[in-house]
Parts: structure tokens; sequence; C-alpha cells
């Protein structure tokens, strides 16, 4: 893609990755990505404002040659994750006389994952100011959103914010802004699988960087994935409700079903919550889109994971999810178990809970049965969804 103008002498110069499906061997890409650098021309000083994947190269270096860069002064180091900085030895052979600028903590980061030398380093500390003539640069920690190092980078004058991984997407396109009807739905949606796969187990310390924008008032923020946003209002108010403790009266069922007495019991109880009026997603493990899953946790107020019994406890793929969940930490207030076993199912249920140790929530008895589903167990799920929907109802947001 070629570059893109933002403001006067800022510009988008990164890569567009069309083709990517999975990140980190672990998220999947529906949309692609893409790999967002930026060049500010001052009146006296250059700075490139992060890199992109080392294989994307060429399209970083064929844009600076279209913008006619013939020096860079500064290359502002965001976050050290390499599909931001991996790219930073190659601008440093193209332009020896830069400076790589960013924090103390990611500086050593970047020493281990680049092998990049001391003396390429200039570090910059809390709220530090570095002019680049007429227009200022200024730093801001943002730890935790996703690394313990991620800083902002505010150009002053032109009230645009730089915000690394924070507020990004994963979405492949030629549209630079956000503002377009035919994109609008779909940056909502991706931005919030973003958040629900990246960013949710810090929606603490996202409150506080929320707060920070506040104060600032961005005209323009550019994430280092997805589109550059210039509805800001829009896009930090979804995020102050996502990371917010309201929930809303859903359920998520997540499930695995070996010879189908467990989905008899998702089924069963999927139809009594909706008949109580509660809002029901039930998952398929084996085959449903974790995204999806993740996406429906940052606003469920329950989560019933279904499992048989198997292997002396939970199906591998119950606990690979409860895994991630954990991790996770999503806001979720209400957790359960449902499940079949053939002589013990204690062991699954414990094998669950174990797993979902970092969650605060509050359990509800799990119900399990034995074999197939009788008509006693169908009644047992009925009350089980009574006391579910009285529970979600109560601590949802009305």
């Amino acid at each position: 893609m070629a570059a893109k103008k933002i403001k006067d002498s800022i510009y988008w110069v990164g890569a567009v990755d069309w083709d990517r499906v999975l990140f980190d061997e672990l998220v999947s890409l529906p949309e692609g990505t893409s790999y967002n650098a930026y060049i500010v021309f001052g009146s006296e000083k250059t700075a490139l404002i992060d890199t992109v994947e080392p294989f994307k190269k060429e399209e970083l270096f064929r844009n600076l040659k279209e913008l006619k860069v013939e020096k860079i002064d500064y290359i502002v180091s965001n976050h050290a994750e390499q599909d931001h900085s991996g790219a930073i030895p190659e601008v440093l052979k193209a332009f020896p006389e830069a400076k790589v600028i960013t924090n103390k903590k990611c500086k050593e980061m970047l020493k281990d994952l680049l092998d990049l030398k001391e003396e390429v380093f200039e570090v910059i500390e809390e709220g530090q100011e570095l002019s680049l003539g007429d227009k200022t640069l200024q730093f801001f920690m943002a730890p935790w959103v996703h690394w313990p190092e991620t800083m902002f980078t505010w150009i002053k004058e032109d009230k645009v914010l730089f915000t690394c991984d924070f507020l990004g997407s994963h979405i492949a396109t030629s549209e630079l802004f956000d503002t377009t009807d035919e994109n609008r739905a779909k940056v909502y949606l991706e931005t919030k699988r973003y958040y629900a796969e990246i960013m949710m187990p810090f929606r603490n310390f996202i409150k506080k960087h929320l707060q920070l924008i506040d104060k600032l008032k961005p005209e323009i923020i550019a994430p280092s994935h997805g589109v550059v946003i210039k509805d800001v209002e829009f896009m930090t108010g979804a995020y102050k409700r996502w990371v917010s403790d309201k929930v809303k009266p859903m359920v998520v069922i997540p499930f695995v079903s070996m010879h189908e007495s467990t989905r008899h019991m998702v089924e069963f109880l999927t139809e009594e919550l909706s008949k109580n009026g509660v809002i029901v997603r039930p998952y398929n493990l084996i085959k449903a889109d974790v995204g999806n899953i993740t996406m429906d946790l940052v606003d469920a107020a329950a989560v019933v994971i279904a499992s048989p019994t198997v292997l002396a406890g939970a199906h591998p793929e119950v606990i690979s999810f409860a895994y991630l969940m954990n991790g996770l930490r999503p806001k979720t207030k209400i957790v359960s178990v449902i499940g079949s076993y053939g002589w013990n199912g204690k062991v699954m249920v414990k094998h669950i809970q174990e797993t979902l140790k970092n969650l605060k929530a509050k359990w509800i008895e799990p119900l399990l049965v034995k074999g197939l589903p009788k008509e006693a167990d169908y009644e047992r799920l009925s009350k089980f969804a009574e006391e579910l929907s009285k529970a979600v109802k109560e601590v949802s947001e009305t």
C-alpha cells in the first residue's frame, strides 16, 4: 500500500498483510491485519514512529522512498513486540544516524529481542518532550496495553496520539480512516475482537489510559494495527463500556459433546434460558471461532461450561478454553458447569474449577448427569435454568 497522509507532514508508511490468518500462533485474523508505521516531518527533524514485521520491511522502505525520506533522526519505539519493532535494525542500517527513542524497559527488551546495541538508544521519561522544530513529540508511559513497556507518543501541535496496540484492530484494508459507512461496523467488530483477545486481562490499567486520552482530547488516534481513528469519542466510549463492571443478561455456553449426552443438556438449557428472557450463546468448541466466544465474554453475565468426562477430567478442548478464559479474566459474574459422566463426574468439575482459579465470579452448583439425560435430569436442568436466569438478571445492566 502507498503512503497515506494523516495530517500535514504526518503520513502512514506501514504495511498491509492481506493474507495473515493467525497471530502469535493463537489469534485468528478473519480480516487480515496491518502493521502501522508513521513518519513525522518537523521543520528541523524527522521521526519514524514504530516500524513493521521484518518480512514486510520492503513495503515500509517503498513508502519512505515514495515520500523522498532522505534522513531519519529518530525512530520512536512505543512497544518492543516484533510486529512493531522488528524492522528497526534494517531502518538503522539505512539511516545509521538515527537514534531509537524509547523508555528504559522497552530499551532492555529491544536489546534482547533484536540484539540492538546500547549506543543506538536515547531513553526518555514520562512526560518528556522531543522537538522536531515546529512539531513536538511528548511521551506517556502506558504499561500493560498489553506489555509492561508500552508507551504513547503525542504530537501536541496536531493533537495526534500514537497508541501502538491500544485501540487497534486486526484489519487489512485500503482505507486509512474509520469514517466511511462501509467500514464503520467492521472496525467496531474487529476492535472489540482485538480488545477481547488481547486487552481484556488489563482492563483496570486501561481505565487509567482512557483517562489520559480524555485529558489530552486527541483529534486523531493512530494505533499500530487497523485503521486510523477519527471518531475518537465513539471508540473510547466503546472501550469504556467494555472495561466497566457492567454486564449484559447473557449466558455463554462453551461445550464439547462426545456421544450427544452433553449436547442434549446444552440444547435444553439454551431453550429454557431463552424462555426466561436471557440471551444465550452456545458454542461448540470443536468448531467455533474462539475470537467470537471471547467477544461475548466481554459482555456476558454468566458462563456455563459443558463437558463430558474423559481421561479422568474434562475434555481437553474444554480445558484449553478454560485456560484461555482464566488468562483473559473477563468480568463475568457467574460461572457453573454442566455435563455427563460414566462413573465419576466430580473429577471433571474439579478439573475445570482448578483451571479457572483466577476468575472472580460466583459459582452456581454444577449439574451432572450419568449417561444420557432422563426426564428427572431435564427437570433438574429446568430448575437450574430458573436459578441461573434469576441470578443473571440480578447482576446485569438494566
